[in-house]
C-alpha cells in the first residue's frame, strides 16, 4: 500500500513542477513587461490583427464572454454555481476546491495587476478597471477549465473535457484582446496563472477527489 501511495505521489509531483514553472513563467512574463515597457513588439502586433477585423458580428460573443468571464458573473455567481452544482452530485471536495481556486486565481491576479501596474491598450471597446497584466476574465476562465477537467476528465473517455476547456481559454483570451482591454501577453500571464493555482491546490487533495463518487447513483437500484 505505501508502494502505491509513493508511486501516486511521483506521478503527482511532475504536474506540479509545470504547474509551479508555469506560474513563474507568468510572473516573469510580467517583470520583463515592467523592465521593458509596455507594449511588447508581438503586442502590438497582436492587437493591429484584431482591430482589422472587428467587425460587429464578432462583437456579440466577444461582450458575451466579458460578460460570463468577469465582474459580478464570472467572479461571484459563476464560482458559487459551481459550488451548488459539485454539492448536488456529491461531491464535497470537489465544490472546496473550485471555490479555493477561484478565490486564490482572484487574489494572486489582483496581486499581479497592483506589482506591476501595466497600461491597458487604448482602443478599448469596453470599461474596464486598472491594471492590464495579467488578464483576470483569463485567470479565471483557465481555473474553471482545469479544475473541471481534473474533477471530470482524468479518464480516458473523457478526454473532450480537457479539449472544451482549453478552447473556452483560448476563446476568452482572444474576446479580451479583440475588446481592447488586454495584449495577448496579459492573457498569456493569466492562463498560465490561473491554471497554475488550479493544478497546485489539486494536488494535495487528488486522492479525496478521486474517492468521491463520479456519477449520481439511482436510488433503490
Amino acid at each position: 500500500m505505501s508502494s502505491v501511495r509513493e508511486a501516486r505521489k511521483i506521478r503527482r509531483r511532475w504536474p506540479v513542477i509545470s504547474a509551479a514553472v508555469g506560474m513563474g513563467v507568468a510572473v516573469l512574463l510580467g517583470a520583463l513587461i515592467a523592465l521593458r515597457g509596455s507594449p511588447l513588439a508581438a503586442d502590438e502586433e497582436f492587437m493591429n490583427e484584431l482591430l482589422e477585423e472587428r467587425a460587429p458580428w464578432f462583437d456579440l460573443p466577444a461582450l458575451f464572454l466579458d460578460w460570463v468571464g468577469g465582474h459580478l458573473v464570472g467572479i461571484v455567481i459563476v464560482p458559487i454555481a459551481m459550488v451548488i452544482w459539485l454539492l448536488a452530485l456529491r461531491r464535497p471536495w470537489a465544490a472546496g476546491f473550485s471555490i479555493v481556486a477561484a478565490a486564490v486565481s482572484a487574489g494572486l491576479v489582483q496581486l499581479l495587476k497592483a506589482l506591476f501596474d501595466r497600461a491597458r491598450p487604448e482602443f478599448m471597446l469596453v470599461a474596464s478597471d486598472e491594471g492590464s497584466f495579467p488578464s483576470g476574465h483569463v485567470a479565471n476562465a483557465a481555473t474553471i477549465a482545469v479544475v473541471l477537467a481534473l474533477v471530470f476528465g482524468l479518464e480516458r473517455s473523457r478526454w473532450w473535457v480537457w479539449v472544451v476547456g482549453a478552447a473556452y481559454i483560448v476563446a476568452m483570451a482572444l474576446a479580451r484582446t479583440y475588446l481592447g482591454v488586454h495584449w495577448v501577453t496579459d492573457t498569456i500571464g493569466g492562463a498560465l496563472l490561473g491554471a497554475g493555482v488550479a493544478v497546485m491546490l489539486w494536488a494535495p487533495i487528488a486522492d479525496r477527489l478521486a474517492a468521491e463518487p463520479r456519477e449520481r447513483t439511482p436510488r433503490g437500484g
